[in-house]
């Protein structure tokens, strides 16, 4: 019954791939004139359908709207009823229908002709109503369902969803979306603690634990005591970071000395120490601390030997990085 169970999760797969790769072979210059629409619009992005075709817009939208294009949901079936006032000059509508005949679909296009509103069609019929009244027609044909009875949409709606997904990704790169751009728009959750960077967590400023060379030993143990994370670095004439010193450098250094009088910071540093840029990201962060057997890293400025702050592993883990 197993060997069963899994050959029909294979030929689920099977068919879904083979609608896949026919997509891609298909694709042609209407690609990219959708994309030109979209990169157009001076509004937002409406994505429009019913039923399943429905679900697959929503998700269409929240892509759309994580990745830099504006873009919301409009339930076919209730635009009728007072949702029709989401649609307005300078957005472009995408609308999906398999069959391109979707009553609900249908009746968005007057009010689309009537303030000028771009339409992108995504349809499996090229001479349907719907793509013959959209400005650009997308085939989402697929050669068979992948349910057995050939009624659940399920290749069809991969399909259409992935159709998706490479548009909003291509408006991504045309527009030049980065890495904080999109954790501006995650702050939360598990996405945006993995997009946070160093300088969001470091301890800068009067935070920062400084002392220079010849900073005396109890100068440099106060800094540590003080700043309470176990480590300060050392900074030459110039400002510039010439070490660190930990709780186990004061007592290695301790231990070696008869004269603890006479120690200064420059006598007691680990030389060299390991540093981070402030935009590099958190997990970074952990990843190099983690490889080197280390509690801390010193912020400095790129192509600088100044500090700007420091980075604990605690302040990772406070942050759920860890």
């Amino acid at each position: 019954m197993s060997d069963e169970r899994l050959a029909r999760a294979h030929r689920v797969l099977d068919v879904e791939l083979a609608a896949l790769r026919q997509l891609r072979t298909r694709l042609g210059p209407e690609f990219g004139h959708a994309v030109e629409t979209l990169l157009a619009c001076r509004g937002k992005v409406v994505v429009s359908g019913v039923g399943k075709s429905g679900l697959v817009c929503r998700k269409m939208a929240a892509t759309f709207a994580s990745t830099g294009t504006p873009a919301i949901f409009l339930h076919a079936g209730e635009a009728s009823h007072g949702d029709l006032g989401m649609l307005v000059r300078g957005d472009v509508l995408i609308a999906v229908s398999n069959s391109g005949e979707t009553e609900e679909v249908l009746h968005l296009l007057p009010l689309v002709r009537r303030f000028g509103i771009p339409l992108i069609a995504l349809t499996s019929r090229t001479e349907s109503t719907l793509a013959r009244a959209a400005d650009v027609s997308l085939d989402v044909s697929v050669p068979e369902e992948a349910c057995p009875l050939g009624l659940a949409p399920t290749a069809s709606t991969t399909v259409t969803m992935a159709l998706g997904d490479a548009l909003a990704v291509a408006l991504l790169e045309e527009r030049g979306f980065s890495t904080d751009d999109f954790a501006l728009l995650h702050p939360a959750g598990a996405l945006g603690r993995r997009l946070l960077r160093v300088e969001d967590l470091m301890h800068a400023g009067e935070q920062l634990p400084l002392v220079s060379e010849s900073a005396p030993l109890k100068d440099t143990l106060m800094e540590i005591t003080g700043k309470r994370l176990g480590v300060t670095g050392v900074v030459d004439a110039a400002g510039n970071l010439v070490g660190i010193v930990t709780d186990g450098d004061l007592r290695r250094g301790l231990e070696r000395t008869a004269d603890i009088r006479a120690l200064r910071a420059a006598d007691l540093m680990t030389r060299s120490p390991k540093t981070i840029v402030p935009d590099a990201l958190a997990a970074q962060a952990v990843a190099f601390m983690e490889r080197h057997l280390i509690t801390s890293l010193f912020v400095l400025a790129p192509a600088s030997k100044r500090p700007l702050g420091v980075i604990h592993l605690h302040d990772l883990l406070r942050a759920g990085i860890v």
